[in-house]
C-alpha cells in the first residue's frame, strides 16, 4: 500500500538520538532508565515503510517499553563503535539482537561507513593484491562490490566470503559480551538459517549467516529465537507497507506487516 493509496501521507519514523550519538534511530525517543527491553538490528528492526515494526508490537502486548534502536543497513559495527549504543543496551533489562547481514563490517579487506555501514569506502592493500583486476573506485555500496566478485572471481570471492563469516562471529561476540541482562538473538529472514554457504550468487538475507555462525553464539545467549516468515506473509508481503513510486522496488524486497506480526508473537513466546 503506497502514501498515494493512503491519502498521500508520508511515514513518520519520528527520528532521534540519543545522548551524543550520531546516530538516528527510529523514535519516539524514549528514556534509557528503568526496566526496559531494547532492540539492536538492521532494516527490519527499524521497520522501514512500516507504521509498527515487531518492536512497537512487542510493546502494545507487554505494555513494557520497548526501545527501537534499529539502524538502517546497520552491520554489527554501527553498535559496537557507538558509545551511547552499549550502555543503554548495558542498562536494558533484555536485550534482543537481530542477526545482521555479514557484508556490512569493516575487515582486512575493506572498509565500511562507520554509521552506514553498507557503504564501501575502501578496499585494503590485501584486497587490492587479490583483485588486481578489479576497480574498487567504482563501488559506492558493499552489496554491489561483492556480487561484482562474486560474478567475475568467484573462487576468490569465497575467500573473502569466510573471512566475513569468522569476523562476524568475532564481532557478535563482542557485541554480546560487551552488554549484560537478557541476550536474545533474533533469526528474521525470508529464509531458514543455510546449513552451509552453498546458495548461487550472493545469498539471501541476512547475508553469509549461516546455522552453524548461530549455534556458535547459542551458549552465550539466553534464548535464539528463529522467525521464518511464513507463505502468507511472504505472499501478502507489501500489503500495508507505506511507501512512494519510487520507493516499490525496495519495499517489496523487505518484509511487511504480517512477517513482523509472526516475529512479534514468536518473540512474545520468550519474554
Amino acid at each position: 500500500m503506497s502514501y498515494e493509496k493512503m491519502g498521500g501521507n508520508a511515514l513518520d519514523y519520528m527520528p532521534c538520538r540519543y545522548g551524543e550519538s550520531r546516530i538516528t534511530f527510529r523514535g519516539p525517543k524514549k528514556k534509557t532508565t528503568g526496566k526496559y527491553t531494547i532492540f539492536l538490528g538492521g532494516t527490519e528492526t527499524y521497520g522501514k515503510f512500516l507504521a509498527e515494526p515487531f518492536p512497537t508490537l512487542v510493546e502494545k502486548e507487554t505494555e513494557q517499553t520497548c526501545i527501537n534502536f534499529g539502524c538502517v543497513n546497520a552491520g554489527v559495527d554501527v553498535f559496537l563503535s557507538d558509545p551511547t549504543a552499549l550502555l543503554a543496551a548495558q542498562r536494558a533489562d533484555t536485550v534482543v539482537i537481530q542477526a545482521m547481514g555479514a557484508q556490512n563490517m569493516s575487515n582486512r579487506f575493506y572498509r565500511v561507513h562507520p554509521r552506514r555501514n553498507d557503504r564501501f569506502v575502501g578496499a585494503s592493500d590485501v584486497m587490492k593484491s587479490i583483485f588486481r583486476e578489479i576497480d574498487f573506485t567504482e563501488f559506492h555500496f558493499t552489496r554491489h562490490m561483492l556480487g561484482t566478485l562474486c560474478a567475475r572471481a568467484p573462487d576468490r570471492y569465497a575467500m573473502l566470503r569466510d573471512e566475513l563469516k569468522q569476523a562476524w562471529i568475532a564481532r557478535m561476540r563482542l557485541l554480546l559480551n560487551s552488554v549484560s541482562g537478557r541476550k536474545i538473538l533474533l533469526w528474521f529472514s525470508a529464509k531458514q538459517p543455510a546449513e552451509a554457504a552453498s546458495s548461487p550468487g550472493l545469498g539471501p538475507d541476512p547475508l553469509f549467516v549461516d546455522r552453524a555462525m548461530i549455534e556458535t553464539l547459542r551458549p552465550i545467549v539466553s534464548d535464539v529465537v528463529e522467525v521464518v516468515a511464513s507463505p502468507e506473509a511472504l505472499r501478502r508481503n507489501s500489503e500495508g507497507m507505506m511507501y512512494s513510486e519510487m520507493e516499490e522496488l525496495g519495499a517489496k524486497r523487505l518484509l511487511g506487516p504480517l512477517a513482523h506480526s509472526e516475529a512479534a508473537e514468536a518473540l512474545l513466546q520468550v519474554l
